[in-house]
Parts: C-alpha cells; structure tokens; sequence
C-alpha cells in the first residue's frame, strides 16, 4: 500500500497500513542547517520519500519566502525581514469601507494559496478595520466578503474541472486561545463561504482537507458541516484532550505536533508526545496523520527525534 493511499484509507477510516507522516520543513531551516538537514532527510526516507534537493526547496521560489517587500495580485504589500521565513501584510488596498464599493479582484487564475477567505478579508481590510467591520456589521463587511468569495468559487470552479481525490485548502482561524470573533458571528459570515467552496467540491467527487491554524474547538463540528473531510489543527492551540472530544470518529485529522515545544524539549518529550498523540487519537480504522513543521530555531537532535519517533509510532495503534 502507497504513501497517498494510506492517506486515503485513513481518511475514510478505512484501515490503513499506516498513520500517515510527514515532516515540513522551512526554508530559513535549511539555510540554518544546510548539508547537515540535507544528511538528515537522505537517511529518513520512510519521512521525506525521494524527492530531490530541488523539491526540498521548492519555497525558494516562492516571493513571500525572500526578504524585502512585494505586492501580491490583490495588491496586498507583503513584508519579510528574514530569507526563508513568511511574510506578513503591511500594506492593505482596502483601508477604508467606501473603498470597498469599488474594489475589484484580480483577474482569474491568481489561485488560493494559504489564507483565501478569512485571512484575505484581514489583509485587505487590515486587522484592525475589519475587526471593527464585524463588530459593527456595516453593509460593506457584507459586500467584501462577497467579492472574495464569488472570486474563490470561480478559482474552485477551473480546479475542479480535472477534479482532484483530495483538495487542499488553508486558512488560519483561530488565535492561540481563541477565534478572532465569535462563534455566532462565524456562524453568520463564513461558515456560509466556507460551505459553498467545499460544497463545490464533493459534488465533483473530491473531498476535501483544510489546514487552519489557531484556537478552533469552538468551530470544529461546523467546519465538519461544510465538508471538510481531513482537518489540520494546532495541537498547542487547542489542547489533545479537547481535539479528541471533538475530532475523533467524526473527522479525521492531520495532527499539527506541538512545534511550540520543538525549539526547547528533549528528545524524550518528543517520543512521549508523539506516543500520546497516536495513543489518544488513532486507531486501527485510521482518522489520524500525523505532521510537524520545523522552523530554524528546532535543534538537529529534535529534528532527528521527530523522524525517528514518527517512524516509530506510525504502526502503532490502539
């Protein structure tokens, strides 16, 4: 049984082979590490696969990835003040609410990269704006919402004209400890969007995985509502306990290991994290991958205890 049909099978609880894993790696980690990360992924191929270096660094390519500024195609200015790590809005072509009366997308074709509905009203509007846009609720909170979503389900719509198994979506949601507005106002505004993009793609047959991060207990039984299929939340933000109670036999979920830990803990705490982890979470039947992202502030030997814990822990099961 293959990588992509293990993924699969866990998705539907179908009973794979294995718990799925994976190991993200960000590009300001490799320029940190260098020919020591590029030892490390050749001797775990059960975790990185095959690829070549040039598929490793792929996020070169990638603007937000480089330090300076650069405007995106909705005409976001985007900031980095260091290679190989994310950048974020600064700049945002939607400042004021008569503005957007007049504001138009970008022309077909621009995509859906990480932040496509939620994230992409803040960046337009700016926090702070639109923050103030849903305690208020003017009639342009209404407006805006409509001209990215109407955008979004034309950008689904050319996706799905060769219809994935399986289409991916992003987009932070939550705080550390808590949604950016309530659950009732969610429930009003998004939850709506995000039901029609992902509706789109179960009557194409695709079903679909959402990563979000942040505090999203709140919003889980809703997100399952609007057809997410394999959901990818923090586990820092939401607690194991708590992702269990709300996740577990209902969803399956691409587990974001504790990467506020990496940085500080042993190797040890990571054996017993990931143990716990696939002890409360999996099962034979499947609904469990598991994922850790390793930023240049994780030390080699965590890296190193990552691997070989999920290694370890993706043929264990309850």
């Amino acid at each position: 049984m293959g990588v992509e049909e293990d993924r699969i099978k866990a998705m539907q609880f179908d009973y794979p082979e294995y718990i799925p894993i994976a190991v993200r790696l960000l590009l300001a980690t490799w320029i940190e590490y260098g020919e020591a990360l590029e030892e490390l992924v050749a001797s775990h191929p059960v975790v990185f696969g095959q690829e070549t270096t040039a598929a490793r660094h792929q996020d070169e390519i990638r603007e937000q990835y480089q330090e300076g500024e650069y405007v995106d195609e909705w005409g976001c200015v985007w900031s980095n003040i260091r290679e190989g790590c994310d950048a974020i809005v600064t700049g945002h072509p939607v400042p004021t609410r008569e503005m957007v009366r007049s504001f138009k997308p970008p022309p077909p074709g621009a995509g859906m990269p990480h932040g496509f509905m939620w994230l992409r009203l803040a960046d337009l509007r700016g926090f702070e704006e639109i923050m103030v846009d849903f305690a208020e609720e003017p009639p342009e909170l209404q407006m805006l919402i409509d001209i990215v979503l109407d955008y979004n389900l034309g950008e689904v719509r050319a996706m799905l004209e060769d219809p994935p198994q399986l289409a991916y979506f992003g987009d932070d949601l939550g705080f550390q400890n808590t949604l950016p507005i309530s659950p009732a106002k969610w429930r009003k505004y998004m939850k709506p969007c995000f039901a029609a993009i992902y509706g789109l793609c179960h009557e194409a047959g695709a079903a679909v995985y959402m990563h979000t991060d942040g505090h999203i207990i709140p919003i889980i039984k809703d997100l399952i509502d609007c057809g997410v299929n394999v959901v990818n939340p923090q586990i820092r933000a939401n607690g194991l306990d708590r992702l269990v109670e709300e996740c577990k036999g209902k969803v399956c979920v691409d587990i974001d290991l504790d990467r506020q830990m990496f940085p500080f803990c042993t190797p040890a705490d990571i054996d017993a994290h990931v143990r716990e982890c696939v002890d409360k979470l999996g099962g034979p039947e499947g609904g469990l991958w598991l994922k850790a992202e390793c930023e240049p502030d994780v030390p080699l030997e965590n890296i190193e205890a990552i691997c070989q814990a999920l290694e370890k822990y993706r043929t264990y099961f309850n």
